[in-house]
């Protein structure tokens, strides 16, 4: 039983260390564990100003450059700086596909808030406004999914919740405007991640205040009244997760609910088909381990990607993704490591699979495109980057937070913290 946490804690700036009681909100990563301490430490210690930049247009990928970003196979369809959708600086992004409509649209975590952008014209993108944090509890971490037209929007700060956005709102919507949310879910305060199950209709909310900072389920098949469903707590603080209705090779589990989550130091896999009684089926760490971040399945769900956030600037090592055999559940395999080419050092954070390419944001490094193809021999090539920070690949945590690479069209989108909205379109064989 936990009797003290000590907590991260933003002031007006100046990162601030303070003692909580049981229970207590905490900001960015465990509180309760040297490497979620260290990992939120050098988070803080590294930002920087919002960059003033001009809105860029359409620019093809020439000779290594676009618009003065180096790249290679990716297109620069339009630049949106942080100044024309609402300020601040970003953190997630998600994307919303109108079934309705067709029409694509960006999601885009702020410190303050979430932003609609309208990139169905991709290089013309509209900025529709912005939901307000709950409460205007500013948070660096923000984070965004959606289910069945509707967006649920967590952040790690005490007291936010859970917001639910109706997306059809947006629907005809061609000026800016100030949202507000549908449902406030207030069942966590703090999340740092949210995940959702679009087939089973089940949301997860990570590292919260609740579950020990495990998965807190949340029922969501009806969008507008979320309700908890159960708690997975065996194993601690979870920073990120997938669940999947299980379709791999590993039959003893076809057909049921998988999560695999990146869990500080291990990557524990976890049978959930049961809300009220989830069933821990693996637990494994690996060497080189600093700071297990977040990872995503292959479309086949045999293998499984994984950044780690910190193994590069503690090890010195260029950006590293571990390469995971996922064919028996109860025993994962680590089989190989993807190593960045020379120089490219910068720190990976969120990365997510379409297809036979995982696409990275990779902070200093931008966006990259790993070539999946010989996955099953634990390697990965480079099949392109949009580099969104042109003066350094170094490990510091600038630059690009996440990507969104599932849009009908081929348009990926990519937040950059201090930068704002990239719309890019790959070129792969």
């Amino acid at each position: 039983m936990r009797v003290v946490r000590i907590g991260i804690a933003l002031a007006i700036g100046t990162l601030t260390v303070s003692m909580l009681g049981p229970g207590a909100a905490s900001v960015a990563h465990s509180p309760d564990t040297p490497a979620g301490r260290a990992s939120a430490q050098e988070f803080m210690a590294q930002r920087e100003p919002t960059q003033r930049l001009a809105a860029a247009a359409e620019v093809t990928c020439t000779n290594g450059q676009a618009a003065g970003y180096p790249c290679r196979n990716v297109d620069l369809l339009s630049f949106m700086p942080l100044a024309n959708m609402g300020g601040s600086q970003a953190n997630d992004i998600w994307g919303w596909t109108d079934s309705a409509t067709g029409k694509e649209y960006a999601l885009v975590g702020r410190r303050n808030g979430t932003s609609f952008v309208d990139v169905s014209n991709p290089t013309a993108p509209v900025y529709l406004g912005n939901l307000p944090a709950h409460q205007n509890r500013t948070a660096i971490w923000r984070d965004i999914k959606v289910y069945k037209n509707h967006a649920y929007v967590v952040a790690d700060v005490s007291g936010h919740g859970m917001q639910v956005f109706d997306l059809t709102r947006l629907r005809g919507v061609t000026t800016p405007q100030t949202w507000t949310a549908d449902v406030h879910y207030a069942r966590f305060g703090n999340s740092h991640n949210i995940a959702i199950n679009e087939e089973t209709g089940y949301a997860y909310a990570v590292g919260s205040n609740t579950c020990s900072g495990g998965l807190h389920m949340v029922d969501i098949r009806t969008p507008k009244s979320p309700t908890q469903a159960g708690c997975v707590s065996n194993d601690g603080y979870t920073h990120d997760t997938q669940c999947v209705v299980y379709q791999g090779p590993d039959t003893t589990y076809t057909g049921r609910e998988i999560c695999v989550s990146s869990n500080e130091d291990t990557v524990t896999v976890v049978d959930v088909t049961t809300k009220s009684a989830p069933r821990q089926l693996s637990r494994i760490g690996y060497a080189g381990r600093a700071y297990t971040h977040q990872g995503w399945f292959t479309e086949n769900q045999r293998y499984f990607l994984l950044d780690d956030e910190l193994d590069e600037s503690r090890r010195g090592v260029n950006t590293q993704t571990y390469i995971w055999d996922l064919a028996d559940l109860d025993a994962p395999r680590h089989i190989g490591t993807y190593s960045a080419p020379s120089g490219v050092k910068a720190t990976d954070h969120n990365q997510y699979v379409k297809g036979n390419y995982s696409y990275q944001a990779n902070y200093r490094a931008g966006l990259r495109i790993l070539d999946l193809r010989e996955v099953t021999a634990g390697r990965a090539t480079e099949a392109g980057y949009f580099d969104i920070y042109p003066s350094s690949d170094s490990s510091s945590m600038n630059g690009a937070w996440s990507v969104y690479p599932y849009f009908p069209s081929g348009v990926v989108v990519v937040s950059g913290i201090e930068q704002g909205l990239f719309v890019l379109r790959p070129r792969l064989s």
